[in-house]
């Protein structure tokens, strides 16, 4: 699902800008504004998915114009959780499967990778690809 939250980008002295994002009590910086909001969305993203992972809601924002300073800049970040997860979650996790015992000596002796046959074929099913 594809969240939207406003950023505030703070001017800093020595260049570049720190990066709120109000709604979540998180924050980044960057040296312009699109790297702001690159680095704005991997935190979001990275946020996000950790929330999940425990268990949590991920909150929608609560105002699209959050209360800044004359000089700081404010804009929006959207962010797919899904796809941000998708591209950057590549833990991976041991399974066990059965297969028949003539297909298993097949297999191997073709050399062929159980896990890799495993993915490509859950993500076929599932209709997913690696990277969106």
């Amino acid at each position: 699902m594809k969240y939207v939250y406003p950023i505030i980008l703070t001017p800093e002295k020595e260049g570049g800008f720190s990066v709120l994002v109000p709604d979540l009590e998180i924050g980044t910086q960057g040296e312009s504004v699109a790297e702001c909001i690159d680095m704005a969305r991997d935190a979001i993203g990275l946020w996000g998915i950790t929330e999940q992972d425990a268990g949590r809601t991920i909150p929608e924002a609560s105002s699209f114009s959050p209360e800044h300073s004359q000089n700081e800049i404010v804009t929006l970040v959207d962010v797919d959780f899904s796809v941000y997860r998708r591209a950057n979650d590549m833990r991976t996790i041991r399974k066990n499967v059965t297969v028949q015992s003539w297909l298993n000596d097949l297999a191997e002796k073709e050399g062929l990778n159980f896990s890799q046959i495993l993915s490509d074929g859950l993500k076929h099913r599932l209709g997913v690809q690696d990277r969106p």
